[in-house]
């Protein structure tokens, strides 16, 4: 006998008619846009919401959630509108073997617009991923607000962006930019803390060119405007630069073999064969005898952590300070490095909030940071007194400050006046300090001093230069010599360059307990937060 259900409109249905109508709807979500529109996108590189799905879980198995969600604003047609899934493709499941949350934007669903529902489906995920302890990653594809729904889609932005906000520092959040996120859908990706975008197809912008040239009369093409290099060179805002989807997919997971789930945990340590008393020989003659000759900064950091393995974050942006994650002896770490090849390594406006903010992220989410210091001090003149110098700087000291992971500096060459704090010393809160020979540390380099402190008695001298000369020498060696520093014990050790991957290792076998929790530190009062410079 047939067994039969009954609605409370009192119509009766078979479980045969049940499961057929199961079927006919999940046939329908699933199904695909336009053919035409597939193929062109298909040619660009872009995968479809569910083959990104596929292609970023362990063996594309994911479980997903709201599949029959749908809108219910009644007005502008959008009443009989069909929205497959509310254009966004919302997923957990596992990548690497940990579990992660990840939502989709489906350009074939009405061209994946953002409507109410689509914010709530999307603000869920992340909430639901917050309280359980996963990542999130956002693959962003969309054509914009969903106008047609008016107050709701402008609503549901805002539940985003909260939700998001709340996650913030709780797990962490990447974005992966695959098609358009222009407008308000903008500030999502932005308020995330990585942001992948392909290099073809993802852009990113406050404003769409037709718009902008409507308010503004600007003309500029989409490319310019919202492109890559619009903001993984210029505003600083794409951390990493993909080719295509898969590229943009592969790179978030390596992101994430680098981080913990939550801010519950320490970062996943990693085997490695890579010995952790190896000595770099190499190192000994990287420097040049000229303190202001450069050398490449990379040199540095792909001998000293395993397997010569760094991944890069914001490479094309603010290029005289490199960040980026490495391991050391299998433990995940931040690499923050003056590149002397670009700039003398100096630190200005970019580079100062490019460093301070990759900072906070690591000591949000427990990850030890390594300092390489050659850096001649902070930019100044008018044009860097104007852009907010001060402002922009002291967010590096704020950083530093609040930091509780283990922090280890390596004074490779220059360390000089502010530039001594803002790339962690310890008076700033270092736990270890090592400097090199080569190294320099002093309030202002000799040059400096002796046009100050000398410059009367260079004026008068019957030999100018020459006394310039001995003045410059005498200064150097006996206030720029790591020396004077470990004779105060500022420096904990002058280390032969070739001893530093050691070094490293040993401090954070040291520090493998540091971790501690906000508020438990004995010298540190109450408070809410720290009042940064932003």
């Amino acid at each position: 006998m047939a067994e039969w259900h009954r609605y409370p409109g009192g119509v009766y249905k078979s479980r045969d008619e049940l499961y057929k109508e199961w079927e006919e709807r999940r046939k329908r979500i699933l199904a695909l846009g336009e053919p035409k529109v597939l193929e062109k996108r298909k040619k660009a590189g872009q995968l479809n919401a569910r083959e990104r799905l596929d292609y970023l879980f362990d063996r594309g198995e994911y479980t997903e959630i709201g599949m029959h969600v749908r809108n219910r604003t009644p007005t502008f047609g959008m009443a009989k509108a069909d929205v497959p899934a509310e254009g966004v493709v919302t997923a957990f499941g596992k990548v690497n073997g940990r579990m992660v949350a990840a939502f989709s934007e489906d350009f074939s669903a009405m061209a994946g617009s953002f409507g109410e529902y689509h914010g709530k489906k999307e603000a869920y995920a992340i909430q639901f991923a917050m309280e359980k302890g996963m990542p999130v990653i956002g693959m962003n594809d969309s054509g914009g607000a969903r106008l047609q729904e008016g107050m709701d889609t402008l609503e549901s932005y805002g539940w985003l962006f909260h939700t998001q906000d709340l996650a913030s520092g709780v797990i962490p959040q990447i974005a992966l930019l695959m098609g358009p996120c222009l407008g308000g859908q903008a500030y999502h990706p932005i308020m995330q803390d990585f942001i992948i975008q392909t290099r073809k197809t993802g852009f990113m912008g406050i404003a769409g060119p037709a718009f902008v040239e409507t308010q503004t009369g600007e003309k500029i093409g989409l490319e310019d405007l919202s492109g890559w290099q619009a903001h993984a060179v210029k505003s600083g805002q794409t951390h990493l630069v993909a080719e295509d989807d898969k590229h943009a997919i592969d790179l978030s997971k390596a992101l994430l073999a680098f981080f913990p789930s939550s801010n519950r945990e320490k970062a996943p340590r990693a085997a490695t064969a890579d010995p952790e008393e190896r000595l770099v020989p190499a190192l000994d003659t990287l420097t040049p005898d000229e303190p202001f000759k450069p050398f490449d900064m990379f040199e540095v950091i792909k001998s000293i952590v395993d397997d010569g393995y760094f991944l890069e974050t914001l490479g094309y942006h603010a290029q005289h300070m490199i960040t980026g994650f490495a391991r050391f002896g299998g433990r995940p770490v931040g690499i923050v490095a003056n590149q002397p090849m670009v700039a003398g390594g100096i630190l200005d406006c970019n580079s100062a909030d490019k460093a301070a903010r990759f900072i906070r992220f690591c000591d949000l989410f427990n990850i030890p940071l390594v300092s390489l210091v050659d850096c001649p001090g902070y930019l100044i003149g008018s044009q860097s007194d104007w852009a907010g110098i001060l402002r922009h700087g002291a967010k590096l000291l704020y950083a530093w400050t609040d930091a509780t992971v283990p922090l280890i500096s390596i004074i490779v060459r220059k360390s000089y006046a502010g530039a001594h704090y803002g790339m962690l010393d310890k008076s700033i809160g270092a736990d270890f300090v090592f400097a090199w020979p080569t190294s320099r540390i002093t309030i202002v380099g000799a040059a400096t001093a002796a046009s100050v402190i000398f410059a009367r008695e260079i004026k008068e001298s019957k030999t100018p230069e020459e006394t310039k000369a001995q003045r410059l020498q005498e200064f150097s060696e006996i206030y720029e010599n790591p020396y004077v520093s470990a004779e105060r014990g500022y420096t904990d050790d002058v280390i032969m360059p070739h001893d530093t991957r050691k070094y490293v290792n040993r401090a954070l076998d040291l520090l493998a307990n540091k971790f501690v929790q906000p508020g438990s530190c004995p010298w540190k009062v109450w408070r809410k937060y720290s009042n940064i410079n932003l």
